[in-house]
């Protein structure tokens, strides 16, 4: 099966990335690699019944839940005053 690769751009706070490649780095794989692994996980494709996600992935479950468009941003407005 061949599978076509898409480039997807993303803006992330600097520190999220830094730890994000330790993270990766750590565990022998890209920063890449986990996000495609979360948004397949997020859209149920590609992950068969027996499988659990890797810890990183079980933490960030629900982070978003209830979240309102441009609440990430209000809450470092607070942050940083």
């Amino acid at each position: 099966m061949i599978r076509i690769m898409t480039k997807l751009t993303l803006s992330v706070d600097e520190g999220v990335v830094e730890r994000a490649k330790r993270y990766a780095a750590g565990r022998g794989t890209s920063v890449s690699r986990l996000v495609e692994a979360y948004l397949s996980l997020l859209s149920g494709s590609d992950r068969r019944p027996s499988e659990e996600p890797p810890p990183v992935l079980a933490r960030l479950r629900g982070a978003l839940k209830g979240a309102q468009p441009g609440d990430h941003r209000r809450h470092l407005e607070r942050k940083y005053r």
